[in-house]
């Protein structure tokens, strides 16, 4: 079957790990399903598995893709739940400690055909397509849990998102904005600010901008870059929720306005089933759909992945057939 894959980890040069050809056809263990993928968005999260990193080198060749949508051989159309839990796992999905994601363990979903446990297949919405659907289920659902499960952010409140095109961020500006929050964004250029406006932040800022007031709630994936910006932004009590450190983990932690300030660090990945359920029910009910930056036949999977690795984007990038 077609599909797109990492032959080998290549630290150094990881695009030159990246195979567009032909994988054979997936066996169907008891419990899972074989679904035939529709669109499958690309995440940050595949070139780290170019790289070799979260994933063992025997592991590959590996299917690259965390995130899909498409159909099951009865017409049933699907979302997919990237996280693979150990069989007879009970409690939040993202605290299992021999938890996997599509890519680490088991082949991902940039082919004709990914296979999944029975439980990772959602029922997906009528009203989404199927390329809207395929960025719910890492950068969407990363950004609900964040928003929702891990500030527990309530309307009126007002929060800010660093970094404004990334796939999470654009996640968080329009989710936010649909729950009544107030939300600024930083931006490192007029362009980025302005896409993050027209998604519906409420007001976007130059990175490292003083601004008008302390927040409520900071939301972080670019790290270092941002860091100080961050602790230096939240009202006394208020929390940073980080879900990623694109721009380098080894920040300064600024552990004295830390403790002073009472302020809370929470870290977060992914997401659990049921959060995927109940954001694939709000972004429906709310009529919010996700910004798509460029939308591409798997053919073309490699300029994805170098507009991804250039930052030339303005919301996700999507593979469709």
């Amino acid at each position: 079957m077609f599909a797109v894959y990492a032959k080998e980890p290549n630290t150094e040069k990881p695009l030159d790990s990246l195979v567009v050809g032909e994988r054979p056809e997936p066996a169907v263990p008891d419990g899972w399903v074989k679904v035939n993928v529709k669109a499958a968005s690309l995440n940050m999260h595949d070139l780290w598995t170019l790289r070799g990193v979260g994933i063992k080198p025997d592991r590959f060749p590996m299917i690259l893709g965390c995130d899909g949508a498409g159909t099951l051989d009865d017409g049933t159309e699907v979302v997919l739940h990237a996280v693979v839990n150990e069989p007879g796992w009970q409690g939040d999905d993202t605290l299992d400690p021999k938890r996997s994601l599509l890519t680490e363990v088991h082949q991902g979903t940039f082919a004709d055909q990914v296979v999944v446990p029975a439980r990772n297949a959602i029922p997906k919405p009528a009203g989404l397509s199927f390329t809207e659907a395929s960025i719910m289920g890492t950068a969407w659902l990363t950004a609900y849990r964040m928003l929702f499960v891990k500030a527990a952010v309530q309307p009126g409140q007002t929060i800010l998102v660093q970094g404004a095109s990334g796939g999470v961020a654009t996640a968080l500006v329009q989710l936010g904005k649909a729950a009544g929050v107030r939300v600024w964004v930083t931006g490192r250029s007029e362009e980025k600010r302005a896409l993050a406006e027209g998604l519906g932040a409420h007001q976007a800022f130059e990175s490292g901008a003083r601004l008008p007031e302390r927040v409520d709630a900071v939301f972080e994936t670019v790290g270092k870059a941002t860091w100080s910006h961050s602790v230096k932004s939240l009202k006394p009590g208020g929390i940073i929720v980080v879900s990623g450190a694109t721009s380098g983990p080894d920040a300064n932690a600024e552990l004295q306005r830390v403790f002073f300030l009472q302020l809370r660090i929470a870290g977060s990945t992914m997401g659990t089933r049921d959060e995927l359920e109940r954001l694939l029910s709000y972004v429906d009910l709310a009529g919010i759909r996700p910004q798509i930056g460029s939308v591409l036949p798997f053919e073309e999977a490699e300029k994805g992945f170098h507009d991804m690795r250039n930052g030339d984007t303005a919301g996700k990038i999507v593979f469709s057939r």
